[in-house]
């Protein structure tokens, strides 16, 4: 009898502590589940950084991507010579976006004869190494008009740099130092493959603060903010400041696919990079001559509207309508003609005369390139051979306004007045004015708002072309500009 009893107790006391093991072992494995993360598996996985479709977890640190990369980011300071005694540009200094607002000589007019003296402007920038015998990528604002150019490696090494070529237009420059070590590169990555939401990491000297790592995502592609004619930006969140120009924008793979280059003023979050492959194109002619040799057919463009479309019965707004052709020019050789779309240049799907400027632009000249157009409803393809667009040319982007007297001008859009911070919501803004032209002379600059066309109010892109076209048939022009603040009259003569 008792040792029954004692038997049961056993069984009792085995089940009991098997019951409290099992209890224990169950809040255990809840707990592990709450803060271990899972390996792969079924689980619902995040997009990988820098992905081109395979799916991944998402980075839990930049640490090892930053150590590997932060030597082949340069630190860029400057120095000019620079005569005060006039106004300094509304936009402030440091701006992206800044230009020069003419000659002293404009402002004396306005301002009288202002005494001047000398001194040295010193500004910083970023850079990154893009051969091992020192050749660096940075933005031409970064190293423009300077006259000692000071590279700074992450080892604290210092070189005096040599400016081996720059292009305005694109906001990019070549750089070069001389040294006996062979130094770490940046590789080049691929910007178009690049999507909306990949990971990428910035590095720079925001402030002159050296070496600043920042990450975000790509927001946006194909970004036009009214910088240049060119305009093609990347846009991040990743952190960029004033400083940050010129530097890299890596993807997850280490590889630089954009230049860091603008920011928005009123702004946080919101950056802009260059592209690498433009940056790529246009390396060859920055390094054997100094500067960009674009292609050039010879027509004047336009963006088709859909009153267009329905007037000349396309089936949609894709393309651009060709409404003049230069006479001697390629497009002219082979018989295009006013009136016709051009639809495909070398296969590649045109949608508007932005993307055909930049697509013709970097085409090296005596490249043959087919191009389908539409013609009375009729498709049919051409063959045409790339001249170089000549600084006095004009260029094919009737959204840049086209050039008259060598300035190129854009409509002002809600999102560049408030990337520039403008004031104004309407009109148009100059973009480019050509070294020499009659635009130069008379000191019109970037950043210039033309608000009338010979007394007449233009709001439009539409309306600058049709005040433009009467007025030169006159062979004069007066305009009236806004600057900052001001307002003022410029006349312009063929």
């Amino acid at each position: 009898m008792k040792t029954g009893k004692k038997g049961r107790k056993t069984f009792i006391m085995f089940l009991l502590a098997f019951m409290i093991g099992f209890f224990v072992v169950s809040v255990v494995e809840v707990l592990r589940s709450s803060f271990v993360i899972s390996g792969p598996g079924p689980d619902v996985q995040v997009a990988a950084a820098g992905s081109t479709g395979e799916i991944s977890r998402a980075p839990l640190s930049f640490a090892d991507l930053a150590e590997k990369l932060k030597p082949s980011v340069v630190n860029i300071s400057t120095t000019k010579t620079v005569r005060s005694g006039r106004p300094r540009t509304p936009f402030g200094q440091g701006s992206p976006f800044d230009r020069p607002f003419g000659g002293d000589e404009f402002f004396e007019r306005f301002f009288g004869d202002i005494p001047q003296r000398e001194f040295k402007q010193r500004s910083l920038g970023s850079g990154f190494i893009i051969t091992s015998d020192g050749y660096i990528f940075t933005n031409n604002h970064v190293i423009e008009q300077a006259d000692k150019i000071i590279v700074k490696l992450s080892d604290g090494k210092e070189y005096e740099a040599k400016a081996i070529g720059k292009d305005a237009k694109t906001d990019i420059a070549l750089i070069k130092i001389k040294t006996a070590d062979s130094l770490p590169v940046a590789d080049t990555g691929d910007s178009d493959k690049l999507r909306v939401g990949d990971w990428v990491m910035a590095i720079g000297n925001p402030f002159g603060l050296e070496q600043t790592v920042t990450a975000g995502i790509v927001s946006a592609k194909g970004r036009v903010i009214g910088a240049g004619p060119y305009d093609n930006f990347i846009q991040t969140d990743a952190s960029i400041n004033p400083g940050n120009s010129g530097g890299p924008l890596f993807n997850m793979e280490g590889k630089v696919i954009g230049i860091n280059t603008a920011i928005v003023a009123q702004g946080q979050g919101i950056g802009f990079a260059i592209p690498i492959n433009m940056a790529k194109t246009i390396l060859p002619d920055l390094k054997a001559k100094g500067k960009v040799t674009r292609g050039w057919l010879g027509v004047s463009v336009q963006d088709i509207t859909e009153d267009i479309a329905k007037n000349i019965k396309l089936k949609d707004r894709s393309g651009t309508l060709i409404n003049d052709v230069f006479k001697g020019d390629p497009a002219d050789k082979a018989g295009l003609k006013s009136g016709d779309v051009i639809t495909e240049i070398n296969g590649k799907k045109i949608k508007d005369t932005h993307e055909l400027l930049i697509i013709i632009a970097a085409f090296r000249v005596g490249e043959t390139v087919k191009i389908k157009i539409l013609r009375d409803g009729q498709e049919k393809s051409v063959s045409i051979t790339v001249a170089e667009r000549k600084d006095q040319g004009e260029i094919a982007a009737a959204r840049n306004g086209g050039e008259a007297f060598g300035m190129t001008v854009q409509e002002i859009t809600p999102e560049i007045a408030k990337h520039l911070g403008l004031s104004i919501k309407k009109g148009v803004i100059v973009v480019d004015v050509q070294e020499g032209s009659t635009a130069d002379e008379v000191g019109i600059q970037p950043q210039d708002i033309i608000l009338q066309v010979n007394k007449v109010k233009v709001e439009s892109i539409k309306d600058y072309a049709r005040e433009i076209g009467k007025a030169s048939e006159k062979g004069g022009i007066l305009l009236l500009i806004q600057r900052g603040k001001a307002r003022f009259f410029v006349p312009l003569t063929k």
